[in-house]
């Protein structure tokens, strides 16, 4: 079974507040990354929370997702993508990493992530755009155990690094994936759905 692990466990320091739980829309920001997941091919859902983990949690739960809590979340994005993996049933067959400040990707894009693993044997997907490398990448879970054994602080350039035979770059045609919400002037620039 795919799934589709949200990680929604940062601190948001350069944002000066969750930007998880800020408005988008008729949501937040997080729940606009789970409306994606849950509108794609994957078949699950996982949102990983750590800093404000109960407002977040508050946030995402009534939406039939599953959560896993990262305690050790700053140290950084690979320690979310650990506790995320580690809390998937064992036959799970492969995870789609999406980002919880990336509200404007659309389905479609974790759709040909998900198609481009089904079409082509190769265990980590990475989607592009004018092939700059984005979000969200898609991992076999044949490397769950390589993951979780890797040290946090290396994050998976070590996983691309040791298994170059194992990428697949996949042009999507969204510069939606480059994107995601750091700052406030990120989040003031960004066009808010109607």
């Amino acid at each position: 079974m795919m799934w589709a692990v949200i990680l929604a466990a940062g601190g948001s320091r350069r944002m000066g507040t969750q930007k998880m739980l800020l408005p988008f829309g008729d949501t937040t920001v997080v729940g606009a990354v789970v409306r994606t997941a849950l509108a794609s091919r994957a078949g699950g859902a996982l949102v990983v929370v750590g800093a404000d983990a109960e407002a977040v949690r508050r946030e995402v739960e009534p939406r039939g997702v599953r959560i896993a809590i990262n305690e050790h979340f700053e140290l950084g994005m690979l320690s979310s993508i650990q506790a995320g993996l580690g809390a998937l049933p064992a036959g799970a067959d492969a995870a789609v990493i999406l980002l919880g400040d990336q509200p404007f990707l659309a389905a479609g894009v974790v759709d040909a992530v998900i198609a481009a693993y089904e079409d082509g044997g190769k265990g980590i997907i990475i989607p592009a755009f004018q092939g700059r490398r984005g979000h969200p990448v898609l991992i076999d879970l044949k490397f769950r155990d390589e993951i979780l054994a890797t040290d946090p602080a290396e994050g998976l350039r070590r996983l691309m690094r040791d298994h170059p035979e194992e990428i697949r770059i996949v042009e999507v045609g969204d510069a939606n994936i480059l994107r995601d919400l750091d700052t406030p002037e990120d989040y003031a620039g960004l066009p808010k759905p109607s």
